[in-house]
């Protein structure tokens, strides 16, 4: 559950970690066909099935920014964020995964420059996360933190700081851990910890050719015998993305490959549940094709 809970706050973090002086923003859509559900029970994949599609939007809308001397950025910007996912289950003896989760939040964030190598961004936010079967007020999350970033070189950036969620019911603070790294030239390779890495090769001004790997995942609240419970899913996808600048505010991605990993996890709000250990291992699904397409915008 921790795992899945650092990625929801990577999303604030990876996101928007570099200001931007108009609004911007991306929309993008997953779909992963039916695979096998594997039991965690002896590891034995069933005929069980389920699918899996996915639309996010993100968007970055700032309300201020300044440059000192040096050109480094002070900024505020509001955070929007949602993702709704729908998914359809075959041959299931009973309903283990919702049908639906939909986790949408609304943060602030400021950046602001700490001398010449270094700078600090903070993030907060407060969202619902629901499988939309009984929303209720155990459906809204906060999380927030603060990151201090080094700057090494413009290609090189490492941070590190608390991040505060609400999500067990009562605040707990957990640590961050931010790196960047990309390279220049025809060739690219960059970095961006925990969301994923890609090494692409730049075809044109306008063209670019990538090999990703992806790290994302959703967080609901449900109800089971009458408690709180918060679901995790986490998926891993890898694969080739051609990207396509249409012009200079807007552009369009394709990416085809595999889902290297799906799976769920389920604990009660209580502290120590992150830190029990597991008796068996988690509800996951068989690799399968995995396609996305994304469209993004920066407004000048």
């Amino acid at each position: 559950m921790k795992r899945n809970l650092l990625a929801a706050v990577g999303c604030l973090f990876g996101c928007w970690i570099s200001a931007q002086s108009g609004v911007s923003g991306e929309l993008k859509t997953e779909y992963i066909p039916f695979s096998s559900y594997i039991r965690p029970e002896d590891s034995v994949k069933t005929n069980s099935k389920s699918n899996f599609k996915r639309a996010d939007l993100n968007l970055s809308i700032p309300l201020s920014m300044k440059k000192d001397s040096s050109g480094r950025v002070k900024a505020w910007s509001v955070l929007l964020s949602g993702s709704y996912v729908k998914m359809t289950h075959k041959d299931y003896e009973k309903q283990l995964f919702p049908d639906q989760m939909l986790n949408a939040q609304a943060g602030l964030q400021h950046l602001r420059p700490l001398g010449k190598k270094w700078s600090m961004m903070m993030t907060a936010s407060v969202g619902i996360y629901t499988d939309l079967e009984q929303i209720s007020s155990d459906d809204i999350l906060g999380q927030g933190g603060v990151l201090f970033i080094r700057h090494f070189n413009p290609n090189l950036a490492l941070g590190a700081g608390p991040v505060l969620t609400t999500a067990f019911g009562v605040p707990m603070i957990l640590p961050w851990i931010y790196f960047d790294w990309k390279t220049n030239g025809k060739v690219k390779f960059n970095i961006n910890f925990p969301e994923g890495m890609e090494a692409g090769y730049l075809v044109s001004d306008r063209f670019v050719l990538k090999a990703v790997v992806n790290l994302s995942g959703m967080t609901v609240e449900r109800k089971k015998d009458g408690k709180s419970m918060l679901l995790g899913y986490q998926q891993i996808t890898a694969g080739i993305r051609p990207e396509i600048k249409l012009n200079d505010k807007l552009s369009l991605s394709f990416t085809g490959g595999t889902a290297l990993l799906r799976s769920f996890n389920e604990n009660d709000r209580k502290i120590k549940s992150i830190f029990k250990d597991k008796k068996m291992a988690d509800p996951k699904f068989a690799s399968t094709f995995y396609a996305a397409v994304s469209l993004r915008w920066n407004m000048p």
